[in-house]
């Protein structure tokens, strides 16, 4: 069967920011009527390639080709205009007006320079029956779901002609059947010969809905495959990258552990992480395993207190607790270092000592002030121990390079001696000399008593670090593995693509 020609082609795209080069050499091809996976982890470089697209970012090398015709848009007006529109995860409409105002919101039709309601009301009910889709478009859209909020928003995409539709994350907040409702909708625009562009991080869901994919790593492409030939296991190693030799396990030979510190039992929060259950023990490195979008910062979130469970209960060292909030899970010596330093772990216009003393100052509540010589004191052992550079404390943290300001979040949190340490992502984007300092010091805090949750997208620093590892996939635990010598790279790629399931 003849493949028919690219409804768009992106050729050759480069883009760079300060310090960092987001797409180096990307191609990408989307075929009218197709269903096409845009795939990668984290910093992969998929929403950059989105913004490049749809004129948000200007592409610093390449060319796009729409139609046969180069294209470069300058804004995602211009790119809305010439046929391609964008739906993203957070829906960007207005709930306070009604379904039909929504679709048409800047389109409506007038009559003797008023607005037609009636002719908008039936331009909306057409529009949505296109898409099976039947409900009162005079209503207000906050009365309708999240589902059929998504439907409006993509029935308004559509409604100027779409040439390509790109859907970012669109069933990330949707139950099972909203879901299938939305790829009912999908299917049809795929007939009319619509190209769509999805991005999701639900493996389930890509090998239901696409018909080819591409792959993303760290900004390069990694190649575009037909699904039906790419199995779940070969996709997510090409995700995570074959860069899995096995590393000397820094927690030496297998332990066992009698003293548990925190048990949760069928700890769970709607739409963030089916309900699951997990013990940590004193002194154990507990490693937590899956794709982005797995649950893994949502596992994290729940037992800091970052998030209220909907289900479950969680005891400290044999004791029911009431984990409702971050300070009540500090008064427990849980600590939490974010995956995004940035945002949610420092204050950039503070020094290092006042960044440093942070957490051991909202333990005492701000009408008790840590003194000064007390924070010279530990803010000097900790610069000292974390080898944190430079070791002057009174500088700006913003000055500091990306390792050593994790460092700064680390000795923050260490300062309060805490029994669990949770750990998201706390080697993301920085060098290798400063990762593998700060894998030792985890291996050091365990030795030490320190029970640690270790999140990381790479595998083989996982399995490096951890004494069990925990495999989440689609925001399910499906999997608890003990890391003997059984356990590899291979197993754990094989028990993340099969969700657990023995093959």
């Amino acid at each position: 069967m003849a493949v028919p020609a690219p409804v768009l082609t992106m050729s050759g795209i480069g883009k760079q920011f300060p310090g960092v080069k987001a797409l180096d050499d990307v191609d990408l091809r989307l075929l009218p009527g197709e269903v096409h996976a845009l795939m990668g982890e984290n910093g992969a470089g998929k929403s950059t390639l989105i913004k490049v697209l749809t004129g948000v970012h200007p592409a610093d090398a390449g060319t796009i080709e729409l139609a046969g015709r180069t294209v470069a848009f300058g804004s995602p007006l211009e790119a809305q205009q010439a046929g391609i529109s964008t739906v993203y995860q957070e829906v960007n409409l207005c709930p306070n007006l009604s379904v039909a105002e929504n679709i048409l919101l800047g389109r409506e039709p007038r009559r003797r320079g008023r607005i037609d309601w009636k002719r908008m009301r039936a331009r909306a009910g057409e529009l949505l029956a296109r898409l099976d889709v039947r409900l009162d478009v005079s209503a207000p859209l906050s009365v309708y779901s999240l589902a059929v909020q998504q439907m409006v928003a993509i029935a308004r995409a559509v409604d100027i002609d779409a040439r390509v539709l790109i859907l970012d994350e669109p069933t990330s907040s949707l139950d099972a059947d909203e879901v299938q409702q939305l790829f009912r909708v999908m299917r049809r625009l795929k007939e009319e010969g619509i190209a769509i562009l999805f991005v999701s991080h639900f493996l389930d869901q890509i090998y239901e809905i696409s018909d080819r994919m591409t792959i993303l790593r760290n900004g390069r492409l990694v190649g575009e495959y037909p699904t039906s030939e790419l199995s779940q296991v070969q996709l997510v190693a090409k995700m995570i990258g074959q860069e899995l030799a096995a590393l000397e396990r820094l927690h030496g030979e297998h332990k066992t552990f009698d003293r548990p510190l925190v048990e949760a039992r069928g700890l769970g929060r709607a739409g963030a992480i089916e309900p699951f259950s997990l013990t940590i023990h004193e002194g154990e490195v507990v490693g937590l395993a899956g794709l982005l979008g797995s649950g893994r910062t949502e596992v994290a979130r729940l037992l800091f207190g970052a998030d209220h469970p909907g289900s479950g209960d969680i005891a400290i060292g044999g004791a029911p607790a009431s984990l409702r909030t971050p300070r009540a899970a500090m008064t427990h010596r849980i600590a939490f270092c974010s995956e995004n330093r940035k945002e949610d772990g420092l204050i950039p216009d503070l020094t290092v000592r006042e960044n440093i003393v942070l957490a051991l100052q909202a333990t005492r509540g701000w009408t008790r002030p840590v003194p000064r010589e007390t924070q010279d004191d530990l803010v000097g052992k900790y610069v000292k121990a974390l080898r944190i550079s430079p070791p002057n404390p009174e500088i700006p943290v913003r000055n500091l390079s990306g390792g050593n300001q994790q460092k700064v979040v680390l000795a923050r949190w260490l300062i309060l001696e805490p029994r669990l340490l949770i750990l998201d992502e706390p080697t993301r984007g920085i060098d290798v000399g400063a990762k593998t300092e700060i894998q030792r010091l985890v291996a050091e805090l365990s030795d030490g008593g320190m029970a640690v949750l270790f999140i990381s997208a790479e595998l083989e620093e996982v399995l490096r670090l951890s004494h069990k590892v925990e495999v989440l996939r689609d925001r399910r635990l499906v999997a608890e593995l003990p890391n003997d010598e059984t356990l590899t790279t291979d197993v754990l790629l094989e028990t993340i693509a099969s969700g657990g399931r023995v093959s």
